[in-house]
């Protein structure tokens, strides 16, 4: 492995690095943090990315690798591994577990460019990346759910234990009544349910059933919250 690296790049692991071959190390380090950047923007929706999170995605395994070649040591260098990876707890508490493993593959890349294992660490990123991809792709077909509010009023007298119970079972998935408030002066109680609709079209179908159980009241059918959909269902 030694041989080929010296003979592509020019670049040894076990002899001291110069300043050109540290600049193309840093280099490739960027190039490895634009292709780890680019996954974190396809695997993260649009309203959900941080500026700062794919900077740093970028910076990342530059930074690392500098600091494994200043290290130059074995034995230091053991210890500099261990101390940089320590720095994933400032992502961890905040983060999703994508962010957290983006980052350790932005290290992982980082280390193997510092060390001079540039086409090793080209395989491992863009080999990890597709895996990330295809993952990401798959799960959202698989996993992928989609949540809506059903916000409805039933007359005061009206028993709402229950009362849906069969239409939820023909029209949803899933049917959970967390929010029940009084309206119009304590004439009308406000159901909120957090549903998943079994075949999307039936809306109408399920709306049109509520209103004639309600006594035609209002019934609103709409795409869950953001705040709401990412706590537990």
């Amino acid at each position: 492995m030694g041989n080929i690296i010296e003979q592509l790049f020019g670049i040894s692991a076990d002899t001291s690095i110069t300043i050109k071959e540290t600049v193309v190390c840093m280099l490739f380090a960027v190039v490895l943090g634009l292709i780890i950047s680019g996954v974190y923007a396809a695997v993260t929706k649009k309203e959900s990315r941080s500026n700062g999170f794919f900077l740093s995605l970028v910076m990342l395994p530059a930074i690392v690798a500098v600091v494994i070649i200043l290290i130059g040591s074995n034995v230091a260098r053991a210890f500099s591994i261990a101390g940089v990876f320590q720095l994933v707890r400032f992502r961890s508490a905040p983060g999703e577990s994508k962010d957290i493993s983006l980052v350790f593959l932005a290290m992982a890349a980082g280390l193997s460019a510092g060390l001079g294992y540039l086409t090793l660490s080209f395989a491992i990123t863009v080999t990890l990346a597709a895996v990330i991809l295809t993952v990401h792709k798959l799960g959202s077909k698989v996993l992928h759910t989609e949540y809506r509010q059903l916000r409805l009023l039933i007359p005061e007298d009206m028993d709402y234990v229950g009362v849906f119970d069969d239409l939820f079972e023909e029209y949803t998935t899933k049917a959970e009544l967390f929010k029940i408030k009084t309206t119009d002066m304590g004439t009308l109680y406000e159901l909120t349910y957090r549903i998943v609709l079994k075949v999307r079209g039936k809306e109408k179908e399920l709306m049109d059933a509520i209103r004639c159980r309600n006594g035609n009241l209002t019934v609103m059918l709409s795409a869950l919250e953001p705040k709401i959909k990412e706590e537990q269902f």
